[in-house]
């Protein structure tokens, strides 16, 4: 393993190790739930992760992403 994949499997630990820790402290929370928009948004954010190491489709997806997060917040304001 060179020392960028070993980067990455820490990161990701941590990251389970943080989201793990933040489910059990809002766990007797009630939480709202995220749009459908929202979480497509987040679905292509990941892909754009995963899709880094072709720069055109990786930062396509990231645009796409905060279109998709830029279009749920105008709905969410338009509704108030």
């Amino acid at each position: 393993m060179n020392p960028s994949q070993i980067y990455i499997a820490i990161s990701i630990v941590v990251l389970a190790i943080i989201a793990s820790l933040v489910f059990f402290v809002r766990k007797n929370k009630k939480q709202k739930r995220l749009s459908r928009l929202a979480s497509l948004s987040f679905v292509f954010v990941i892909a754009g992760i995963v899709f880094s190491d072709n720069r055109l489709i990786g930062y396509s997806l990231f645009g796409v992403a905060i279109m998709l997060g830029v279009i749920d917040i105008v709905l969410k304001l338009k509704k108030k």
